[in-house]
């Protein structure tokens, strides 16, 4: 049983996806948890679902993008909750494009989310972490920052970013007992894997089949299972590492 009871979550886009399944597995795990996103709707609906099992939520609106809300939601945290343990920055956007059709206001949107909401929340939640004698910061990247896909100049080279600034950080931050991680899933059954599929041509379940060994898409329990064992005390040693939820696919398959 992963241990992180008592500890408190920041997860960012925890409206939907492996955001929501984080923010329920921290929660069932007895963690505190800031439920963060652009969505209202889908963040308090995540809450509802925490609070009605019997756990602790609270929900921030928030983009990443944005400094000031970065402040407001960390303060928010701190004063609801006491302090914070772990951030998890999950919020991020999809595109698939051939380069020749990429746009700068694609781009520039794209590393806003993906790459300066990272930034961000590492630069503001580290004082809190230390505050608290250490703490956990876990990134999601993606395959995407491992290997190259046509259609995937943008994504990839922001979940790229991803990966490297996480070794960055890790380095830096060793010293206040900050572990700093991240995460690369392949598909997961999200709205990304709607879309993935979708400019694909294929189902869900082909995508799938292409995508790993296993012969099924992840699910977001699968990806959320990996971010709370780095977030809890039997992963102490653990930072400046990338742990693949690929079902097998980077390794094995020939994509």
């Amino acid at each position: 049983m992963p241990k992180v009871a008592g500890k408190v979550a920041v997860v960012t886009g925890a409206g939907a996806g492996i955001g929501r399944a984080t923010a329920a597995l921290f929660a069932h795990h007895g963690a505190m948890v800031v439920v963060t996103d652009v969505d209202e709707e889908g963040g308090r609906a995540t809450v509802g679902r925490i609070t009605e099992a019997g756990g602790q939520a609270s929900f921030s609106a928030h983009d990443v993008a944005s400094e000031e809300q970065w402040e407001r939601v960390l303060a928010e945290a701190e004063e609801r909750f006491g302090g914070i343990d772990v951030l998890v920055n999950n919020a991020g956007i999809y595109v698939i494009a051939a380069l020749a059709d990429t746009t700068l206001e694609q781009w520039n949107r794209l590393f806003s989310i993906n790459v300066t909401g990272v930034f961000l929340g590492a630069k503001h939640v580290a004082p809190y972490l230390a505050e608290r004698g250490g703490g956990s910061i876990i990134n999601l990247s993606s395959v995407a920052g491992l290997q190259g896909t046509p259609g995937h100049t943008l994504y990839g080279a922001s979940k790229g970013a991803v990966r490297t600034m996480t070794k960055d950080l890790a380095a830096e931050l060793a010293g206040q007992n900050i572990r700093v991680n991240s995460i690369h899933p392949t598909y997961v059954r999200t709205a990304m894997a709607d879309y993935g599929a979708a400019v694909a041509g294929m189902t869900l379940d082909e995508l799938g089949k292409r995508m790993s060994p296993l012969g099924r898409l992840a699910e977001p329990e699968d990806v959320a299972n990996v971010i709370v064992f780095l977030a809890g005390e039997d992963s102490n040693y653990l930072t400046a590492a990338e742990f693949l939820v690929d079902g097998g696919g980077t390794s094995v398959l020939s994509l």
